[in-house]
């Protein structure tokens, strides 16, 4: 159980370092390389970057529970 929490903590920490430098920051970021620059002119942010958005927050979660899970499971050992 810890062997596949600390797996998956080290999976999501690399996961979340990329996909935070994928947001588009002041200058554009690097998520307008892969078609996150373009805009509708309806919303602020395009369907490309909500979804970056949406799954960013996602492995933030399963980090954030394997962070947890981990702490547990060495308070109790």
């Amino acid at each position: 159980m810890v062997l596949g929490l600390q797996i998956g903590l080290i999976v999501t920490s690399l996961l979340l370092i990329l996909l935070v430098l994928l947001h588009r920051g002041r200058g554009g970021g690097l998520s307008s390389l892969f078609g996150g620059g373009m805009q509708s002119s309806l919303s602020g942010s395009s369907v490309a970057e909500k979804n970056l958005d949406r799954f960013t927050l996602l492995i933030g979660a399963v980090w954030l529970i394997c962070v947890i899970g981990l702490g547990l499971l060495i308070k109790v050992a």
